[in-house]
């Protein structure tokens, strides 16, 4: 049995009247709460600026003299019960979930999704992320607690977090490590009703035992649970484990995924936490489905693959990697070192766990894939854009043997970001006055945002003049703190601001604007007045020469006199910095090399308030842009690494610079009546057809209609219990079947001719099934354009109906169906039959081996002449 632990006193004698602020200081939903922001700040506006932001801090370093003189406040009292409220409204508010989920199964146990990360980018004060992965699961839970949905997350307590930048006198990237001081932060233990001491689990490791002490952060609704190996019953060495995030060699990054993955599936049994889904979210925290397997090994004696079976169906994986080179691979050694004492309870060998992990399982050389684990271990997987689900189906292909790669089983759900988190409160006040409560209470319906058609540009222009003089503001505090790389923060809050804030990798090519100093020095200073000025922010990986090289770079040129002031390295990105830059700057530029941005999310940020987006149709941009919204740089093609490409370089920063010369400068600048008419009509349609939809509350519903809720009946289909699991048995079994006799199943002929009225193709196809039934297999006629490689890119399949068993006693069936060949112009059309498995429990037929092709046919008239 375990609990939360009790809020602790941080001043045992805080004023009644300021005592709900305790419960406030602890839910994260704070974070998106103006009402409690503000009365945070007013507590004490220095001290809330010296915690970093964190409420729980403030309120253990204000004296109990300071807060018996507040409680007396009575503006501020009323301030603390409306902040308090809010949270009370937000924590009874039953959201969307509850109006989508009669319809769900309940027999095994209501939905609850476990939404496993290796870091969560929750607020600037709780550094336990480093980038675009950590903000978005962040903004996950904040999105899963506003709609309502019953989703627990579970992640890693990082003793020092990343790391915090600074920037030497040359501009270097140093890294500094300052301790998170978890006991001051927004995050509470889990205890152990026995003992009375915090919650505790195991984790064998080689020759020991590590144990895993399990805290809960509140996010709104969802519960976070975060696992930390720095306790005293551990060795100097494994309190390590957990110190920093993607930093140490390979077997610290193991370590981190085995006490993610395993220690965090004890955790929520430990705790009673019992999900019927569980969401990989990147390939970090695969091993959970080992875990899982294992202790349905334990509990019911059935093979690995029948407990795989009754587990990958409740398994979602999400990846967020588009080339292999990205994700995490451990070596043949490094995997028997570390499991080499679990293969008996698994039920395999060393090569059959090492095939887990290996695109090609015959392959003993080939390192193990944290990714391809997952995709073997779970039966739901997704890219996180349009243009990444394509990738990632090309990329994985070879998973799927002779499977088309529009048909291989991995979708995409577009990734989006919290809208109250990162709208500033101008264009918050600009929202409530022409939409209403709406765009709070359904972000993610378009609906909500029309009414942004009636704001007037003088309006929507006043705003954006107030947030870009607010983050020059912004930005000379920042030159103060000497957070700037020793450059006075003097920026012109007249001048297009063009804002670029990531991680700084090679494929991201933060040094591209840079490729010509003449002519991006003529730009900066313009011509009459209509300059530009460009302000950067972004960190390194520590073992990243190249990126802290380009930092360098930019550093050195914004101290040149070439650069006349106007460009500004903003140090130490973080949540901060990029809540002031979303909000701040004119336009948001990416300059990704095509085909390496899995999605991005920075510039969704931005778009919500109404700062243009300009980039290489990459990741989400890729599906978003129109010439309405925002702005396009014209590249040179996808690649598929980031191998220096002078040509492409100078090709694509030349097409940047053309951009902002004929574009972006022109109508920001050509002003009537003192506004630039054509900026703001781009402002207003990036509002209203950006917004919604690349927010976090459309991302997760569409995770929970395409992903969760059938992950969870599909559980609810093959497990009858913890340890009665025989509908997955049956299926693991039936798929056993079929892998036994699928040598024999081959499509002996095809024939495809007019069917009457010329409008269709009659097939027909005799079908040898060997020892399976018509009714185990599906048998489809699959057709469509032909792609460059001579193959079907993207077709249609078709049923065909067996009618009759041939001669011959040999399994072979006359199958027959009718296709309408699709629109193709003057491309060549294809028809192939093909034979998968037709078992209804399936989540997908498209089974590794299980796929058998004819070749292609040609038809006799005109509805197939370009076949």
């Amino acid at each position: 049995m375990s609990t939360l632990a009790t809020l602790p006193g941080i001043n045992p004698k805080i004023p009644a009247a300021l005592r709900p602020l305790l419960e406030v200081a602890y839910n994260f939903q704070w974070s998106f709460n103006p009402a409690a922001l503000d009365v945070f700040e007013r507590l004490d506006p220095i001290a809330w600026e010296e915690t970093g932001h964190n409420p729980v801090k403030l309120l253990s370093t204000i004296s109990p003299e300071r807060l018996e003189a507040l409680a007396l406040d009575e503006k501020l009292v009323a301030k603390v019960r409306e902040a308090h409220e809010s949270l009370a409204r937000h924590m009874a508010d039953k959201g969307w979930y509850a109006g989508v989920s009669k319809d769900l199964p309940t027999r095994l146990r209501p939905l609850l999704v476990a939404y496993f990360c290796a870091e969560f980018g929750l607020h600037e004060c709780f550094q336990i992320y480093s980038g675009g992965l950590g903000l978005l699961a962040g903004d996950h839970l904040k999105a899963a607690s506003d709609l309502g949905l019953p989703l627990i997350g579970v992640g890693l307590l990082y003793r020092n977090g990343y790391f915090h930048q600074a920037l030497d006198a040359t501009g270097y990237q140093q890294e500094l490590y300052p301790a998170l001081d978890a006991p001051r932060q927004p995050v509470r233990r889990m205890m152990d009703l026995e003992t009375g001491r915090q919650l505790t689990v195991g984790l064998e490791l080689p020759g020991r035992e590590v144990k895993i002490a399990v805290w809960r952060a509140d996010v709104g609704k969802v519960r976070l649970y975060l696992l930390d190996t720095n306790i005293p019953e551990n060795s100097a060495e494994d309190r390590e484990i957990t110190a920093n995030l993607y930093l140490g060699d390979q077997r610290r990054r193991i370590e981190q995924e085995l006490v993610l993955g395993i220690g965090g599936v004890r955790a929520l049994d430990a705790i009673g936490e019992e999900p019927t889904v569980f969401h990989l979210n990147e390939g970090h925290a695969a091993f959970l489905a080992i875990e899982r397997i294992r202790q349905l090994r334990v509990r019911t004696g059935l093979s690995f693959d029948q407990c795989r079976e009754a587990a990958a169906c409740g398994h979602v994986f999400t990846t967020h990697t588009p080339v292999p080179a990205g994700i995490d691979h451990f070596n043949t050694g490094l995997v028997q070192h570390y499991f080499g004492t679990m293969y008996d309870a698994l039920g395999l060998d060393m090569e059959g766990f090492m095939a887990l992990g290996r695109e090609n399982v015959a392959d003993k050389n080939e390192a193990f894939s944290m990714a391809i684990l997952a995709i073997r271990c779970a039966r739901f997987c997704n890219g996180v854009s349009k243009l990444h689900g394509d990738v990632s189906r090309k990329m994985w292909q070879n998973i799927f043997p002779e499977t088309p790669v529009a048909e291989v089983p991995i979708g995409h759900v577009t990734n989006g970001v919290h809208t109250a988190t990162w709208v500033s409160p101008t264009m918050a006040a600009v929202f409530d006055k022409h939409l209403g409560e709406a765009w709070h209470s359904r972000p993610q319906d378009p609906a909500a945002w029309a009414g942004i058609d009636e704001a007037p540009d003088a309006e929507l222009w006043a705003a954006r003049q107030a947030g870009r003089a607010g983050f020059v503001e912004y930005c000379g505090r920042a030159a103060g703190y000497g957070k700037t790389g020793g450059r006075p923060g003097t920026l012109d809050p007249s001048l297009l601001t063009i804002g670029f804030a990531r991680r700084f990798a090679g494929y991201k090519r933060g040094t591209l604007l840079f490729r010509d100093p003449e002519r991006l020095g003529r730009l900066l200073k313009g011509d009459k007045g209509r300059g530009v000025q460009l302000v950067l922010s972004g960190k390194s990986h520590p073992g990243d020469g190249w990126g802290k090289d380009l930092i360098k770079d930019i550093v050195a040129f914004a101290r040149s006199d070439a650069a006349m002031g106007r460009i500004l390295f903003i140090e130490d990105y973080g949540i901060d910095v990029a809540r002031e830059m979303v909000r701040g700057c004119d336009v948001w530029l990416n300059t990704p090399i095509r085909g390496l941005e899995a999605s991005g999310t920075s510039g969704m940020k931005a778009a919500m308030n109404g700062v243009l987006h300009a980039s290489i149709l990459d990741g989400w941009w890729d599906e978003a842009f129109t010439p309405e919204v925002g702005f396009k740089i014209e590249d040179t093609g996808v690649y598929l690494n980031d191998a220096p490409n002078p040509e492409r370089d100078e090709r694509e920063a030349d097409a940047l610079y053309r951009l902002i010369e004929a574009q972006l400068v022109p109508e920001f600048y050509t002003r009537e009546a003192g506004v630039p008419r054509a900026w703001t009509a781009k402002m207003r349609a990036c509002i209203r057809e950006l917004a919604p939809f690349f927010s976090t509350g459309r991302m997760v519903a569409e995770y929970a209609g395409k992903y969760y809720f059938p992950a969870h009946a599909a559980t609810t289909r093959l497990n009858l219990s913890k340890t009665d699991i025989a509908p997955a048995r049956e299926l693991a079994d039936h798929i056993a079947h079929y892998r036994k006799h699928w040598a024999g199943v081959r499509v002996k002929s095809v024939q495809a001719a007019p069917a009457p009225g010329g409008q269709a193709l009659a097939v027909a196809a005799a079908v040898r099934l060997g020892m399976l039934r018509p009714d185990e297999c599906l048998v489809q006629a699959y057709h469509g354009p032909l792609d460059d490689t001579g193959g079907i890119g993207e077709g249609t399949a078709v049923p065909l109906s067996a009618k009759a068993p041939l001669p011959g006693g040999d399994g072979t069936y006359h199958y027959v169906g009718n296709v309408k060949p699709a629109e193709h112009g003057d491309r060549r059309y294809g028809l192939v039959v093909r034979v998968l498995p037709g078992d209804d429990r399936l989540v997908t037929p498209f089974i590794p081996g299980l796929i058998t092709t004819s070749a292609p046919v040609r038809a006799e008239a005109d509805p197939g002449a370009h076949l």
